[in-house]
């Protein structure tokens, strides 16, 4: 118990215990790829270890970079921040381009080659929080102001926002929105300015939904998946069936019936649903606790921070994982409908887990300037 309430000297060492809880988290998030997708893999590649061999070179990179990360300064991020913001601007831009941007899932949202590629979205979430934390701690004495700080700042997260949806990834999109408000919410922004946004965002949501049937058909199927069981309500009603049998102490490990194609690609989107039907409620009452624990000592690095651009940053960086976190595993207990949207350190994937690696990265760095 004293390790994980023990302090460290101010600028000498990263929170430990927020290091022990990801490292943890992408631990069993290896074993839940591997034991969620080994029946898949062997069936389209005839190879058992395909997406575990993926996983862990994923890893792998993404523990590189939070170590690199974790020992750069975080002011640092001051300086390139407008390059960064650009840099990924460019990327979105790019990934729209008919022959470079590839297609999967009905979106045009990866640049590569082959199986190899990136998600610029992903980027973008990153980016944007570097930016945004440097504009709103240089404007922090407009941030009250519609034209000289909220406006502005609306401007450039809706631009992005705009861009992602042109692949279109309402999920991912949805996310760097909610965590960039959130942002400027704790910079000082006025509520009076936020509810006028709320009205303005319902009717833009609700035009989003009614311009795409498939997003129609998503809603629909949330509210009664049983309604068209083989179709749009597929993967809610196999998702629950992978959970209800579960029960207190799961299946036992490895033992999934519903990752034997019933649930659709489960090492992805809904793996939690996996660990639910082999773990149990138990084991993912566990998964969840250390999500919890980790948001906590995340917000805590956050308020402790040695500056304004800190504590900006820290925030952003918890804000956007436990949003995704919150995202998923309500999508997976059919709390509201289906986002394409993946469970940080457990789901199966390049960018997204080497991008969230490299968040906590920055995160580990400014809590060796926090008062711990």
């Amino acid at each position: 118990m004293f390790f994980l309430f023990s302090k460290s000297k101010l600028g000498d060492k990263p929170d430990y215990t927020l290091l022990t809880i990801i490292l943890l988290l992408l631990l069993i998030g290896i074993i839940m790829v591997l034991s969620s997708s080994y029946v898949w893999a062997e069936y389209k590649y005839n190879d058992k270890l395909y997406f575990l061999k993926r996983q862990l070179l994923f890893a792998g990179a993404g523990i590189a970079a939070m170590f690199t990360t974790m020992n750069i300064p975080y002011g640092t991020w001051r300086k390139y921040a407008k390059g960064i913001l650009f840099a990924c601007f460019c990327l979105l831009l790019l990934v729209l381009i008919p022959g470079v941007g590839m297609t999967r899932g009905g979106a045009q949202s990866w640049i590569g080659v082959g199986a190899f590629s990136i998600q610029p979205s992903e980027f973008m979430k990153l980016g944007l929080i570097i930016y945004l934390a440097l504009f709103l701690d240089h404007n922090q004495k407009y941030i009250t102001s519609f034209k000289q700080g909220f406006f502005p700042s609306l401007l450039l997260v809706f631009t992005a926002f705009g861009l992602i949806m042109l692949q279109p990834d309402l999920g991912t999109g949805v996310v760097l929105v909610l965590t960039c408000m959130i942002m400027i919410f704790v910079s000082g922004a006025r509520l009076s300015h936020f509810f006028g946004l709320a009205i303005l965002g319902l009717a833009g949501f609700a035009f989003l939904i009614l311009s795409a049937p498939y997003r129609i058909s998503r809603i629909t199927a949330f509210l009664n998946p049983w309604e068209d069981p083989l179709g749009d309500g597929f993967q809610i009603i196999q998702s629950l069936y992978a959970i209800g049998p579960g029960g207190l102490m799961g299946m036992g490990l490895g033992e999934s019936l519903q990752k034997y194609f019933y649930l659709p690609e489960p090492q992805t989107d809904f793996i939690f649903a996996i660990l639910g039907e082999e773990l149990g409620f138990i084991g993912g009452t566990f998964v969840i606790g250390l999500f919890a624990f980790m948001f906590w000592r995340g917000i805590r690095i956050a308020l402790e921070a040695a500056d304004q651009y800190g504590r900006l940053l820290a925030l952003g960086i918890v804000s956007m994982l436990a949003i995704q976190v919150m995202i998923n595993i309500s999508v997976v207990i059919g709390l509201i409908p289906v986002t394409g949207i993946t469970l940080p350190f457990l789901s199966y994937g390049g960018s997204s887990l080497t991008l969230t690696l490299c968040s906590v990265g920055i995160l580990l760095n400014i809590s060796k300037s926090s008062h711990l």
